[in-house]
């Protein structure tokens, strides 16, 4: 069975340098990353009556095993680094065809 690993980045206008570096470490870690830059999401939600955005890069990894430890220990690195009360890191078990 495997996985596919996705982080759902909250990202500003200069978010260049801290993608490089999500990239070079799940890259080192996986071997290999997907990062959805070029048509960023939108993330919406209600605050206090007001609508408020993120711009949302979508990260994806693919894996055999599923650390979760190793996982919930980046989400928590990534909500530190980017001042995020919470970042979605998801798995979906996959089917290769």
């Amino acid at each position: 069975m495997s996985y596919l690993v996705e982080v759902l980045l909250p990202v500003d206008g200069d978010a260049g340098p801290i993608l490089e570096e999500i990239r070079g470490k799940l890259t080192e870690t996986f071997g290999g990353v997907t990062m959805h830059v070029t048509a960023p999401a939108e993330g919406l939600w209600m605050n206090e009556g007001d609508v408020d955005r993120d711009r949302i890069v979508v990260v994806e990894v693919m894996t055999d095993d599923l650390d979760r430890r190793w996982w919930a220990a980046y989400r928590k690195e990534l909500e530190s680094r980017l001042d995020q009360e919470e970042i979605v890191v998801r798995a979906s078990e996959v089917e290769r065809l």
